[in-house]
């Protein structure tokens, strides 16, 4: 065990962990095609709802219930099936603190959001890390096995954590498939992460009162653009999300957060047209890429996987150099070469591939 010099001890799930390596700052001004943040930025109606914030408000701790009555009608769940939370991170951290104990097991499949991993051994769980294929097949016959309890059902994960689409493969699982996972994993808690759901366009929400252990995230980082606001949704039963309330703060998310968020919902216009616009955007990069040389895998998400081979870490120093960065995914998969890239707007990915024809 670790002392510090205040002679406090630190947790040994602490020792483990390696850092997590945030966006690096001074990105702004640039193409930001790294961390899969809108591009175009939020909706005029969101900036205008911001500005009538009055300095009673922020003076004040936030209200929520008129907020939770609206973007429940927005998502089509009662009130007492969501919970608002700092972010989707902020509602793995609450799972982990109301379903796991100590020692239980947490299921992955990766390479997948770093923070499932991150949270699941800073609450001490012990984590099981299945993988995709090199040809980025999902493994489900290995995950029913899992969820199954292998060869003992005393080892069933407590708990599984599942973006679909995932990230950075960008790869959906069907229906069928979700399905078997839900069954399979009866006795565990099942989050399914739709954080590029509107870019996809498959969600599992209605599902939430079929499956008592589904529980399905959603983001207002994406496509409505509210990334630094920090505001994300939890859904499940009405246990499961009274279970989370008890574990979780009273104020977690700020007031510029649900005037922004009921803004957004409002504003349905502007975030399908941004929809839109990034899917048309992803097949011309996608062709684009394609017609470079370069491996492109299929994507459900508002970005690409993509394979530059050997030369990915001199391409992306030379785009950084020129105001362009993407996300090198290489430590994921083991070698060089995969990188992920956010679609933007189609001038910006115009942009991107004029800059890539002369580097590839």
């Amino acid at each position: 065990m670790w002392v510090l010099k205040t002679k406090l001890l630190v947790a040994r799930a602490i020792l483990t962990l390696g850092p997590y390596q945030p966006p690096p700052e001074g990105r702004a001004g640039k193409l930001r095609l790294d961390f899969n943040e809108n591009t175009v930025g939020c909706s005029p109606g969101v900036q205008r709802a911001l500005r009538r914030l009055t300095p009673e408000q922020l003076a004040m701790y936030p209200e929520y219930s008129a907020v939770i009555a609206r973007l429940a009608r927005h998502f089509g769940v009662r009130p007492a099936e969501m919970l608002l939370t700092n972010g989707i991170d902020d509602g793995l951290r609450l799972l982990v603190d109301t379903f796991i104990d100590p020692g239980d097991s947490v299921l992955i499949v990766e390479p997948t959001f770093d923070m499932y991993r991150f949270y699941a051994t800073v609450g001490g769980a012990r984590v099981v890390g299945l993988h995709y294929t090199d040809e980025i097949d999902f493994p489900l016959p290995k995950v029913l096995h899992a969820l199954r309890g292998g060869n003992s059902a005393s080892r069933r994960p407590k708990a599984m954590f599942l973006a679909n689409p995932n990230n950075p493969t960008a790869s959906l699982l069907q229906p069928l498939a979700l399905r078997q996972i839900l069954r399979a994993g009866a006795r565990t808690v099942v989050l399914i992460d739709e954080a590029y759901f509107e870019f996809s366009g498959a969600t599992v929400l209605p599902w939430i009162r079929r499956y008592p252990n589904l529980v399905v995230a959603r983001t207002f980082s994406k496509a409505m653009g509210l990334a630094g606001l920090r505001l994300g949704c939890f859904f499940a039963g009405r246990q499961v999300i009274a279970a989370l309330r008890k574990s979780g703060s009273p104020y977690p998310v700020n007031t510029a957060a649900l005037v922004a968020a009921s803004a957004a919902c409002r504003d349905r216009a502007f975030v399908e047209e941004y929809v839109r616009e990034v899917l048309r955007s992803r097949e011309e990069l996608a062709h684009g890429l394609t017609r470079f040389g370069v491996r492109v895998f299929p994507s459900a998400a508002k970005f690409l996987l993509v394979d530059f081979g050997p030369l990915a870490p001199q391409i992306l120093r030379r785009l950084s150099r020129r105001g362009i960065l993407l996300r090198d995914r290489s430590s994921d998969f083991g070698r060089a070469g995969y990188v992920r890239v956010t679609v933007g707007t189609r001038a910006q990915t115009r942009r991107l591939l004029s800059e890539l024809r002369k580097l590839c």
